[in-house]
């Protein structure tokens, strides 16, 4: 084992602080990386606040993590020192159940490993992002293009990821209409990466607030949900919706947006259970669908797509220093679109 800098969260209730944590040595197929950004998710702040359930305290988080490999186990082949390197928000799976054989190891049937806080193989708890340098098992480290600014590619190992694999299972493409529920760090990816794909966008926020952001990330239309007339005008008319928002929303009046066969794909994840009232899935044979993120393999091409096509997310970097401040931000939906946090502020 060896200490690296971090940031952890001492309880639910108390800041972040600086810390110390220990990584395990190199295995034979493990990479060392050296950080050089993590990305603030709200995953990070509803999990060391203990809003879905208990937490191994002290804990450092952060799933969206970038920088350059610096060491390579002895049998290493996929990566090299010296690579730009990713790490989402899983680090392993059993390898062995029927999802991991086909490729879909983001629903291991056992459970796949978080970033952080799940159990590691060697037993002890996994620590994010939020520190100097991790090590992970190269099967489960993603090869970030050169096109991509470190600072960038950050949030796209979880917010590129969780809207890219919904919109490419559900088809999103010319021909569609895609509306995306909420426009923050999940949601003005999602509209910059279904606009990619050829489809028709439409943004649903509460306000007109962010309408020139939302058209200018690729939307043809934007609505407030504040208004009861938006859900009067727009009935029936999206085949897919991606709802982002960690938050409580009407499922009826959200349904009743879908055209035929249309689908509703929640990939934020709100503390609160979502109740679904079934004769709203009934009209227009519509569908309620929750999406994770995606594979290894679907992560690399997300990064791809991205890469190709010049998409990035808008991000504010910080200094160690303002973590606390930018999660009191990110609940008060005051960023746009994601922190990132500048890891040589810890060096």
């Amino acid at each position: 084992m060896f200490t690296v800098n971090a940031i952890a969260a001492p309880s639910a209730t108390e800041p972040l602080v600086r810390t110390t944590i220990e990584r395990r040595d190199l295995g034979p197929h493990d990479v060392l990386i050296e950080i050089r950004y993590a990305g603030i998710c709200h995953s990070d702040i509803h999990t060391v606040r203990g809003d879905w359930g208990s937490v191994p305290y002290p804990l450092t988080v952060g799933h969206e993590i970038v920088g350059r490999i610096t060491e390579v186990g002895a049998d290493v082949t996929r990566h090299a020192v010296g690579d730009r390197a990713g790490v989402g928000c899983m680090v392993n799976s059993c390898r062995e159940c029927e999802n991991c054989r086909t490729g879909n190891e983001q629903y291991c049937l056992k459970g796949n490993t978080q970033t952080y806080a799940s159990v590691d193989r060697d037993g002890t708890v996994t620590q994010g992002g939020y520190s100097t340098h991790v090590v992970v098992n190269e099967d489960f480290v993603l090869r970030v293009p050169e096109s991509i600014p470190y600072e960038a590619a950050a949030p796209m190992l979880c917010a590129g990821i969780t809207t890219y694999s919904p919109l490419a299972h559900w088809n999103a493409g010319p021909g569609k209409k895609v509306a995306v529920v909420g426009l923050g760090g999940l949601g003005h990816m999602a509209v910059k990466i279904a606009a990619a794909m050829g489809a028709e966008v439409t943004v649903l926020s509460q306000t007109l607030g962010k309408k020139d952001d939302g058209l200018r990330f690729g939307a043809e239309h934007y609505y407030a949900t504040k208004d009861p007339a938006t859900f009067e005008s727009l009935k029936n008319s999206f085949d897919l919706i991606i709802n982002t928002v960690s938050a409580p929303i009407d499922m009826a009046s959200y349904l009743g947006l879908l055209r035929l066969d249309g689908t509703l794909v929640s990939v934020g994840a709100p503390a609160e259970p979502l109740p679904v009232p079934v004769f709203a899935l009934f009209g227009n044979r519509r569908s309620f669908a929750g999406s994770s993120i995606g594979s290894i393999a679907e992560t690399q091409e997300m990064l791809d797509f991205c890469a190709e096509r010049g998409i990035a997310p808008e991000v504010e970097v910080i200094g160690a220093e303002a973590v606390n401040d930018a999660y009191e931000r990110v609940l008060a939906s005051d960023v746009r679109y994601r922190f990132v946090i500048d890891i040589d502020t810890l060096r």
